[in-house]
């Protein structure tokens, strides 16, 4: 016997088959007591019975077409399907103004012996961070983007994408204007104008006196 190992589930499985094969000799694959497949006839070389996807034992009885004896080939071929890491949820994100802290990106769980790397815009942001057995915290991020996280089992390699995920958006601040006017008058006089050099027509002003506001 030849081929087996392992893969993640989800993929395409593994190759068994044998090492050689002989004209006039019909071989049948079986997993466990369960025949795979039909019989196939040798060619007087290695044979392949494809890809595999069920776990556990392969073994192969072949049959001499003329004469119906029959005998096991030697040893066995083990196909193992390791799981994939648990999908847990993105979270965080958020908008902020330009300057300030950024928001917190993580994941709602996470498991232990798996690495989780954060992605922005499809690629990868900062170093892999070791599963813990509860939620996850990748620190405030600041830039702006589509933040994912992929999975990956230390042990086995096997890798998948975790749900959802978070926005961080960057708003500009508003654009800086002049204070104009002031001056002095007299007691009992009119005032006078306090203005701005210029405005924005999305943008709302207000007028403060030291730290206290005047007016809408």
């Amino acid at each position: 016997m030849s081929g087996g190992g392992s893969y993640c589930a989800g993929g395409t499985g593994e190759l068994v088959g044998l090492t050689g094969s002989d004209t006039g000799v019909e071989y049948q694959l079986y997993h466990g007591t369960s025949t795979i497949g039909s019989l196939v006839t040798g060619i007087g070389a290695a044979l392949n019975f494809g890809l595999q996807t069920a776990g556990g034992t392969y073994t192969v009885v072949a049959t001499n077409s003329t004469t119906a004896c029959t005998i096991n080939m030697a040893g066995s071929a083990s196909i193992t399907v390791n799981s994939l890491p648990a999908v847990y949820a993105v979270i965080g994100g958020g908008s902020y103004c330009a300057g300030g802290t950024g928001y917190h990106i993580g994941l709602s769980e996470s498991g232990l012996g798996i690495q989780y790397q954060l992605w922005k815009d499809g690629v990868t942001f900062g170093t892999p961070v070791s599963g813990t057995g509860s939620s996850l915290d990748f620190g405030v991020e600041t830039v702006a983007g589509l933040y994912t996280v992929t999975a990956v089992n230390i042990a086995t390699s096997c890798s998948s994408n975790m749900s959802g995920s978070a926005t961080i958006a960057v708003n500009p601040l508003p654009t800086v204007y002049t204070v104009t006017g002031g001056g002095s008058y007299c007691a009992g006089g009119a005032g006078v104008h306090v203005g701005l050099s210029g405005s924005d027509n999305t943008v709302n002003y207000q007028l403060f006196n030291g730290t206290t506001p005047i007016g809408g």
